[in-house]
């Protein structure tokens, strides 16, 4: 990895587009495989690549470096990223460096942007805290299960849903939702859970989630999937 290259490389990192030569950004990318094994080189190039979020570069410059962070990132670009998660422009890509990065300050970073978001924004990043399955952030998703803004309840039933905590199950269990569409995704996010709580080997628990949804009140398919659910905690093929 030759340093003049990769400085030359962040020089046209200043100024790139999506209509711009990419080769020019060849080095960086080389150094992100490069430093895979080697933890100081590693760690430096996610310094250099967060300092660029904090400068006036452009949008399309900024994307691309949350795509190398979604590799290199640890908890040293947290901070860098989060502050891009209000930005209706750059938010959709820090949120998927967010969701890649394992440290639990990653996920620390999206339950607090909840409360400084709303409209797409928020929904986005409880999409994120359900696509990283983030068990901590179940309580503030239950909190939002009566938001007056649907589209929000609806993202946090579904998060809820794809974690599949016992906490998740129990919340999910007792929400009275408003709307239509909210009613819909407590079902689709009840019979997940009754899905993993199966593949679990908690039969019993399955068993209890797909009752709830056999009786005549229920859609057509929703009965169907509860039938077959329920064959299948008995050990029956559907």
């Amino acid at each position: 990895m030759n340093p003049e290259t990769l400085d030359q490389a962040f020089e046209a990192l200043k100024t790139y587009d999506w209509g711009a030569d990419r080769n020019a950004l060849n080095p960086i990318d080389e150094a992100v495989l490069a430093t895979r094994e080697i933890a100081e080189a590693r760690a430096a190039l996610e310094t250099r690549l967060a300092a660029v979020l904090a400068t006036d570069v452009s949008r399309d410059a900024k994307d691309v470096v949350c795509r190398w962070l979604m590799v290199v990132g640890t908890a040293a670009c947290v901070p860098a990223l989060a502050a891009l998660l209000t930005d209706e422009q750059l938010a959709h890509m820090a949120r998927y460096a967010l969701e890649r990065i394992p440290d639990p300050a990653a996920a620390q970073a999206l339950r607090e942007a909840i409360d400084r978001t709303g409209g797409n924004l928020r929904v986005g990043i409880i999409g994120s805290l359900g696509a990283r399955q983030d068990a901590a952030s179940v309580p503030g998703l239950v909190s939002l299960l009566g938001n007056d803004d649907a589209a929000v309840a609806c993202s946090a039933i579904a998060a809820l849903g794809v974690i599949r905590t016992p906490e998740a199950v129990q919340a999910l269990t007792q929400a009275q939702p408003a709307s239509p569409a909210a009613k819909c995704a407590v079902v689709d996010a009840l019979l997940a859970c009754a899905e993993k709580l199966l593949a679990d080997g908690k039969r019993a628990e399955a068993m209890a989630v797909y009752r709830k949804f056999t009786g005549d009140e229920q859609p057509i398919h929703v009965r169907l999937a509860a039938t077959q659910g329920l064959l299948a905690c008995a050990g029956q093929t559907p």
